[in-house]
């Protein structure tokens, strides 16, 4: 316990999550703080190029071999599955309609790419290596979560729609478009491309991650100011325990595969985030009646904190209990 609270502290007096503190902290002063939606995208396109690029490079480095290929199986599995659970706990713990709890699980299958970037810059931090290739287990997680509950709403009788353009513009997803292009363009460059760029992706990596959980900080700051009275204890209590059980289950899988210390723990943190760019804007087709109050308050205001503070550094520590190391 001392170990966890210790890397909690350490975890939380780190730029990036002050800089993230920050935004959540003006937006609920309901300061006019900004950070303009072009710099904001701007950021986000040159993160998921740079964690996709270095991944692929790592992968031109330690080869395609059987845990890869596992890794990639097991990441299919666990978005496919985690809806399931996160479906039946919010069944239990709140009043959520079928819909709102489909639509809710399906986040929690799916993943958050910056909470993911997150968890590798406190590897890095700590000198833990990890399986570059994991960006590819990100990306394949991003939409199986989508057809899970697709599925649950209609077994519930509650209808939802697989639009024919649907899975196009899933697997289409810009996010998913440039971090699979990015990896194989590391992938096929190797060492010596990355040497070409690397004064531009290397060094001011985790300065543009501290601008850009700024900006999020401001967005979930907003939308919690937003939502009061819309979600109730019972929802606020799913965003923490779910995020637990995922990472467990993620623990298991990364155990099963044969990861590293480094790569056990991403598979926890894949496993526990949930996503709130990709799946908000499938929900928005597939499940137009389902309350974005809900599912957006929980993923990108109670979990993504929760994950950013406390949940990275307690999967790590657990990680070190059961792996070693």
């Amino acid at each position: 316990m001392q170990e966890i609270l210790s890397l909690a502290g350490a975890n939380l007096i780190s730029p990036i999550i002050l800089s993230f503190a920050l935004g959540l902290a003006a937006a609920l002063a309901r300061s006019d703080l900004t950070i303009p939606e072009a710099v904001a995208k701007g950021m986000s396109i040159y993160l998921l190029f740079a964690i996709g690029f270095k991944g692929g490079v790592a992968v031109s480095t330690h080869g395609i071999d059987q845990t890869l290929i596992l890794s990639l199986i097991a990441g299919l599995i666990l978005s496919f599955g985690l809806p399931l659970i996160a479906f039946a706990l919010l069944r239990v713990m709140t009043g959520l309609s079928n819909i709102d709890a489909a639509a809710v699980a399906a986040h929690y299958g799916s993943i958050s790419i910056v909470t993911f970037v997150a968890a590798t810059s406190v590897l890095q931090g700590r000198l833990i290596d990890s399986e570059g290739y994991m960006v590819a287990v990100a990306a394949v997680m991003e939409a199986p979560a989508i057809l899970s509950a697709l599925w649950l709403v209609a077994r519930s009788g509650g209808g939802g729609k697989m639009e024919p353009g649907l899975m196009r513009e899933l697997l289409l997803n810009g996010s998913i478009v440039l971090l699979v292009g990015a990896f194989f363009i590391g992938a096929i460059t190797g060492e010596q491309g990355l040497a070409e760029i690397s004064p531009f992706i290397v060094a001011p990596f985790k300065g543009v991650l501290c601008l850009f959980l700024l900006d999020m900080g401001l967005i979930a700051g907003r939308g919690l100011r937003q939502s009061r009275g819309v979600v109730g204890m019972g929802a606020v209590g799913f965003a923490i325990v779910m995020p637990l059980v995922g990472a467990m289950i993620g623990l298991g899988a990364g155990l099963l595969v044969g990861l590293s210390l480094g790569g056990v723990v991403l598979m926890m943190v894949l496993s526990a985030s949930a996503s709130y760019i990709a799946v908000p804007a499938a929900m928005r087709v597939a499940l137009p009646e389902a309350n974005p109050s809900v599912y957006l308050t929980l993923s990108l205001g109670v979990t993504f904190p929760f994950n950013l503070t406390l949940g990275i550094p307690l999967y790590l520590a657990v990680a070190q209990i059961v792996v070693g190391g």
